[in-house]
């Protein structure tokens, strides 16, 4: 990830290269981690800058400041076209083929050239490596448009309560995030598959869903119609490796449209059980609460022989310096 901030006000009172060094060294001491900072008037300027903070470390101390012109254009000579932010290989080739082989010879193109063989989007970034913004910072991240919770299981799954267990688990994490997305869904999707790679063995992978009369985020809801597509596409006798849940099309609220016969009404009191549900586990720990449909000794939970340490996240993986 390369989070974008803007520093237009803190050019009038510091250096800029300073100031990415001491985010820098901040980040590095609280986290632990290396990063690049690159600095510019645009989005595309910036992560080119960031590039180059991170090839060269050691000429530039991981920070690059590209408010110069001069700077920008001795870079953007040195880089290939196909380093540019958006531009995939496709394009990058079809650049080149047009004699654009370079990031400078992208930037000093005719923008009425680039409009009639590509598309806006790359005109906009021909613009910003020119220096005009056209890319807005965004104050906010964009709302999501599915949550997907799946994983591999330690051992193959043959038994149909140990899969239902799975979905149920899958399926209450899906509606967690959910919530924490402050949205409300009418999708929900359920899939299981075998192994591909497995020798001597039938490959098996199918998928369900279900449309909810009305949007929800109560776990109760979520967890009945995952199981409910489980038991659609559950075939005995393989040997699974892999399931998961899907939600989807979200809503803002929990309201929605019912036909004049419709005796399914949201659940009362569900916002402040999912309330407390979320506080509790939050509190005491993910899973100190959970459904009864997720069972209590979970054998067909993920591998976790090769898991990382979760530096950033749990106080009992963080290094000890002595």
């Amino acid at each position: 990830m390369r989070p974008f901030c803007d520093v237009s006000g803190v050019r009038h009172c510091r250096d800029l290269t300073d100031f990415g060094r001491e985010i820098r060294a901040t980040v590095l001491q609280r986290t632990h981690l290396t990063l690049g900072v690159g600095i510019a008037q645009t989005k595309t300027l910036a992560k080119l800058a960031n590039h180059a903070a991170k090839q060269w470390p050691r000429q530039t101390g991981g920070v690059v400041d590209l408010s110069c012109p001069q700077r920008q254009r001795k870079l953007m000579a040195l880089l290939p076209v196909s380093e540019v932010w958006g531009i995939g290989r496709r394009i990058g080739k079809k650049l080149e083929a047009m004699g654009i082989g370079t990031v400078l010879q992208l930037a000093e193109s005719d923008i009425r050239f680039i409009r009639k063989h590509f598309t806006v989007v790359l005109e906009r970034t021909v613009r910003e490596l020119r220096g005009e913004p056209c890319l807005a910072l965004e104050e906010f991240a964009p709302a999501k448009q599915e949550i997907i919770c799946s994983r591999s299981f330690g051992d193959r799954i043959t038994a149909y309560e140990d899969m239902r267990q799975a979905i149920c688990s899958y399926a209450a994490r899906a509606a967690e995030k959910l919530r924490g997305e402050h949205q409300y869904c009418r999708f929900v999707s359920a899939f299981v598959k075998t192994s591909p790679f497995a020798l001597n063995e039938p490959y098996y992978g199918n998928s369900a869903s279900l449309k909810l009369l009305t949007p929800t985020q109560d776990s109760r809801d979520i967890i009945a119609a995952a199981t409910s597509c489980l038991d659609a596409i559950w075939k005995a006798g393989h040997r699974y490796q892999k399931a998961g849940v899907m939600l989807g099309d979200f809503y803002s609220q929990g309201v929605a449209q019912l036909n004049l016969f419709d005796e399914l009404a949201p659940r009362q009191n569900s916002a402040r059980l999912m309330q407390v549900l979320d506080q509790l586990n939050a509190k005491n720990g993910r899973g100190a609460l959970y459904f009864a449909g997720q069972g209590i000794q979970q054998q067909w939970q993920m591998k976790r022989e090769m898991l990382s340490p979760r530096y950033t996240t749990r106080y009992g993986d963080l290094l000890c310096v002595r």
